[in-house]
């Protein structure tokens, strides 16, 4: 059966988190067969070792320059500094493939199924889990016996679509790993509908990582298998090719999921933007993240210009670094996360953080006062899937600072963006394409 393409879910980083979140202590495993079962089938996915514990591998060597001054700049950006920013990001927005992203490329592959098809591979009706060999045939099965759909999807290659939907043609590159299999050729296709360009790191044996998803009624059971996307590494970065793509870019935006697969190639991208001041954009992506992979986030902490999560992300930050304030003070954890210390001094980090219908929070290093902005209203009847709602909203919000736009009116982008995205199927945008206007 024929298999229709749209553009991409942001269903993977919601599977990574429900899956690794029933791990409290991911370095003490029950000696059950449930547990050691379930366990086993995350680590199989990884290719680095520190999935089993959680410890950084030596294929992941941080290193990281040092020590770091702390920004002499002011409070606030003086007129003349905030005019040379915008016009530097202007000149950016009109160089080919200013914006550069890296993560993990995955296929979601949707269909309508049974409640049968589910007991056949051992599925939950409303469920997240990742693949073990018994879900194998499964994602073959949903593109020739039922009515997929295939969205290009992983958390980056969506906040990449999402910035090529408002930027201009060519604005946009997106590099990350998947297999040599048909699966990425239907990949490729789906973005290239989007303006999106990719430059992946083919692995000959891994296949592209893909996501089964089957739909029984308002219920979602989610199967991923990360595949090559674990298999991303420096050498691909480093290629000629795609480091005159790095050289070539103003900014760069990396999806947390990336410091489970290859943290030196996040901290090359971070001392190149150091070094050159170029900006450089990171979004936590999931709680697990500032918990489990500590030491690869902190590692590139220094290098962040901006720095994005939503209020799940913070708290568990606050947690994991023993932070003074309460996992429930978002302000104040963004005040926190905004005045860490910083490699580059010539650009104070703006922290910012999503609540869902709730404002979102922006803090500046060095100012005391924290701002928060109310979302864009939407009637409920109008919601058709929050599934990547913020990796729409990073999306509109790298796309204003690439354009040169102010903070407030980039995060104005990345609401309208997101209120965009909730209104089709997965994180998606409408077409014909609709254009930005504010909303003051």
């Amino acid at each position: 059966m024929p298999v229709s393409t749209c553009f991409s879910s942001g269903l993977i980083p919601r599977t990574i988190s429900r899956a690794l979140r029933s791990y409290y202590n991911p370095t003490i495993i029950s000696s059950s067969s449930s547990a050691s079962s379930t366990f086993k089938s995350f680590s199989s996915c990884a290719t680095c070792t520190c999935a089993r514990t959680y410890k950084i591998s030596p294929r992941q060597n941080i290193r990281i320059k040092g020590p770091f001054p702390t920004p002499s700049s002011p409070s606030s950006l003086t007129p003349a500094a905030a005019k040379q920013r915008r016009l530097l990001s202007t000149m950016s927005a009109n160089k080919e493939y200013a914006l550069l992203c890296l993560e993990n490329p995955l296929l979601d592959i949707q269909a309508v199924g049974t409640e049968d098809l589910l007991k056949k591979y051992n599925l939950k009706a409303n469920d997240a889990i990742l693949a073990s060999p018994e879900h194998t045939p499964l994602y073959e099965e949903l593109l020739n016996n039922y009515d997929a759909k295939l969205i290009a999807g992983g958390a980056a290659q969506n906040t990449a679509r999402g910035a090529s939907y408002i930027l201009p043609p060519n604005s946009v590159v997106f590099l990350g790993g998947v297999g040599d299999d048909k699966y990425a050729g239907i990949l490729r296709d789906a973005v290239k509908q989007a303006g999106l360009r990719v430059e992946y790191r083919v692995d000959p044996k891994e296949p592209t990582g893909r996501c089964g998803v089957v739909i029984t009624g308002h219920n979602r059971s989610l199967c991923t298998d990360l595949a090559a996307a674990n298999h991303y590494d420096l050498e691909h970065l480093k290629s000629p090719k795609v480091w005159e793509l790095v050289k070539n870019a103003q900014f760069y935006y990396v999806g947390g999921y990336h410091f489970t697969v290859c943290p030196p190639a996040i901290q090359a991208l971070g001392e190149e933007a150091a070094a050159n001041n170029k900006t450089f954009v990171v979004n936590v992506s999931a709680p697990f993240i500032a918990e489990f992979f500590k030491d690869p986030l902190d590692a590139s902490s220094p290098y962040w210009d901006y720095v994005i999560c939503n209020e799940s992300e913070a708290a568990s930050y606050a947690r994991s670094h023993g932070l003074s304030v309460p996992e429930t003070d978002v302000p104040g954890i963004a005040k926190a996360l905004a005045n860490l210390p910083k490699a580059n001094a010539a650009k104070p980090r703006v922290a910012v953080v999503t609540q869902g219908t709730l404002p979102t929070v922006v803090a500046v290093q060095g100012q005391d006062a924290v701002r928060q902005f109310p979302v864009h209203a939407i009637d409920a009847s109008q919601i058709n899937d929050t599934n990547g709602a913020g990796d729409a909203f990073a999306g509109g919000f790298v796309a204003g600072l690439v354009q040169g736009k102010s903070l407030e009116e980039s995060v104005d982008m990345g609401q309208w963006l997101a209120r965009l995205s909730i209104q089709e199927l997965g994180p998606s945008y409408p077409f014909p394409k609709q254009t930005y206007k504010s909303s003051s």
